[in-house]
């Protein structure tokens, strides 16, 4: 399946952009005040104080989620221009791959990173699309609750390269795979429906492309196609 979401409209974006950050200043305000408040109760001795702290804490991580909602909703919204030069995948992926494998480890997966010797390197911004490898790789670690092996395969594709993020994950049906870059879209409790959004916002602000095949059960991969960077570049 190649993805054909739209980009959403500039105009639009950048006066959400705004309304977000005029409301993280008032949550920022509000976090504030409600660790002053738990410090007020810090020691609470009766059934009522210690029911008030409880109930603190609880809007103080209602507030850090919506602060992280909004930071999401600015990235997303906010693609910030991009500082292109030619960047070798090798170093791009092995950076990423260092960042996110303690996590791994943890959650029992293994990362497996294989590239075709002599790719020709890709015009990035090398920093801006580590976010966006970020996001599908943790995409794919959650979809292994019980471990796996998530493997990135980096290969030619004619005049261009491309890089495949295998997992051995749930999968995803087919009702779903057509709303799977839509903002806000999820099937996560806890998660938010930015990640792929943004993934796709910056792949496609590189002039390359991402789809996606998943089975049920068995897994999913998605495969960013990028431009090489040409000769003497």
């Amino acid at each position: 399946m190649t993805d054909t979401a739209p980009v959403p409209d500039g105009g639009i974006a950048e006066l959400a952009a705004g309304f977000i950050h005029e409301i993280k200043n008032h949550l920022g305000t509000l976090s504030l005040n409600l660790q002053l408040l738990a410090e007020d109760f810090d020691g609470a001795q009766t059934p009522r104080e210690r029911k008030a702290l409880e109930r603190v804490s609880r809007l103080s991580g209602e507030c850090k989620k919506l602060l992280d909602l909004s930071n999401d909703f600015l990235r997303f919204a906010r693609l910030r221009e991009l500082h292109i030069r030619p960047v070798a995948l090798d170093d791009v992926v092995g950076e990423v791959i260092d960042f996110l494998a303690p996590t791994a480890q943890r959650a029992g997966v293994e990362i497996r990173w294989f590239a075709t010797p002599g790719l020709p390197p890709v015009l990035l911004d090398g920093d801006l699309f580590k976010q966006a490898l970020v996001n599908l790789m943790l995409n794919a670690e959650q979809a292994m609750p019980d471990g796996g092996t998530l493997t990135l395969i980096g290969r030619a594709d004619g005049a261009a390269v491309a890089l495949d993020v295998i997992d051995t994950g749930v999968g995803i049906g087919p009702e779903a795979l057509g709303r799977l870059f839509r903002p806000f879209h999820t099937t996560k409790p806890d998660g938010n429906g930015l990640g792929l959004a943004t993934a796709r916002k910056v792949v496609v602000a590189h002039g390359g492309r991402i789809d996606v095949q998943s089975t049920p059960g068995r897994g999913t991969k998605f495969t960013i196609t990028l431009p090489a960077a040409p000769l003497g570049a």
